[in-house]
């Protein structure tokens, strides 16, 4: 039996090392990684500026306890604040750790208005995570499958349909929240529009629920700003984020504002590694990077260049069925199933990809990728394409 649960169908591959855009195996062979460790390492591999940090601050203090004051976490929690306009953070381990807080948040809202049987509205194709309470908001039965009973309190609408969303709302009082991401990662990256996004946003300023964006993906530069909200001029009651936030240091953010922002007081939640003083320094490091690189506009700009690229190359290919995403989160639709491209990807074209949903080729490059690299790219997808 093998030391390692079997958890994961891993491709036949170990790397390493890794700098920038490139990672090495243990064989010497170099690959060119479009899939940023599922969207985490944002500043690309080996980065000098989160090795310093993690580097320093090992050598002062690793962790304490979320009993004291930790002087790392303040100055990240002041950081994301500036950078994404809300009011204050709880820092966990991971994303299904930071959405499990705004959960948390939205039932303790309802329930401190008196609503005793709080619910949630979630979107379909959705993906938050692997914990009991995620898995049960995620809507994929694949992700259900083998899991029940399921937590329940969670009302399943389609994705980016405002008129269904506001039937479900109109005709349910236990609603206290609407829970979504504003592209699905993992369900095939469908992109919400920003008129959706907005229209949601004023059905739940109207009915005083809690807007609350799952941007575990999508946030950290990596849509072409900070957060994706931030390109649609308003502000949610509560964000959650991780991924891209340590470039591969565990580390997730529950951000609130408002009256989202008070409802969890002392013995409500908590976390023993959360924010901790090393997660908290690389984390810092990132933000601080984004910033400072510009790193989100390159994002943007990579981004759209990347598309255009395909449209060129694949817009007359019949296996081709449509682009979508923003910034450096790129799906190209597939007119069949395509799973084994992850594998050839490795064999063939030494490029990291994955396949999401079946039929969507995901890549999540790193936002400083350069404009060779983002050549290069589309110069191996488009080989993996032609032998569908």
């Amino acid at each position: 039996m093998h030391a390692i649960m079997n958890t994961y169908g891993r491709l036949p591959v170990t790397f390493a090392s890794g700098k920038g855009s490139w990672l090495v195996d243990d064989q010497g062979q170099q690959y060119l990684d479009a899939l940023s460790g599922i969207a985490v390492c944002g500043l690309g591999h080996a980065h000098p500026a989160v090795t310093k940090a993690l580097c320093e601050q090992a050598d002062k203090l690793i962790h304490t306890s979320n009993l004291y004051g930790i002087e790392r976490q303040q100055a990240l929690a002041e950081a994301l604040r500036r950078v994404s306009g809300m009011d204050n953070v709880f820092f966990s381990n991971s994303g299904a750790e930071a959405n499990e807080a705004a959960i948390k948040i939205a039932r303790k809202y309802g329930h401190d208005q008196g609503i005793h049987e709080a619910k949630i509205v979630v979107m379909s194709q959705s993906f938050h995570g692997r914990t009991l309470a995620t898995l049960s908001a995620t809507g994929n039965a694949k992700v259900h499958a083998g899991f029940g009973p399921l937590v329940s309190g969670f009302v399943r609408v389609p994705y980016n349909d405002i008129a269904a969303l506001e039937a479900v709302v109109q005709a349910d009082p236990q609603i206290v929240a609407v829970l979504l991401e504003p592209v699905q990662g993992e369900g095939g990256l469908a992109t919400a529009s920003g008129d959706y996004l907005k229209a949601v946003r004023a059905l739940c300023d109207e009915r005083q629920l809690l807007m609350m964006l799952d941007e575990i993906q999508t946030g950290n530069g990596r849509t072409g700003s900070y957060f994706c909200y931030q390109q649609f001029d308003f502000l949610p009651d509560v964000v959650t984020t991780a991924k891209g936030l340590g470039n591969g240091v565990p580390i997730g953010a529950c951000l609130a504002r408002g009256q989202a922002a008070d409802v969890l007081q002392p013995g409500n939640h908590g976390s023993t590694y959360g924010g901790n003083p090393l997660a908290c320094a690389a984390a810092t490091a990132v933000v601080e990077t984004i910033e400072g690189d510009n790193l989100s506009a390159n994002a943007a700009a990579m981004g759209d260049y990347l598309r255009d690229r395909f449209r060129e190359q694949l817009g007359n290919n019949s296996q081709l069925k449509e682009i979508r995403g923003r910034g450096l989160m790129i799906g190209l639709v597939m007119n069949q199933d395509c799973p084994q491209l992850m594998a050839q990807a490795i064999t063939e074209q030494k490029l990291l990809l994955n396949v999401t949903a079946g039929n969507v080729i995901r890549l999540l490059p790193p936002l400083n990728l350069s404009k060779d690299e983002a050549d290069q790219i589309v110069e191996r997808v488009v080989a993996l394409v032609a032998t569908l």
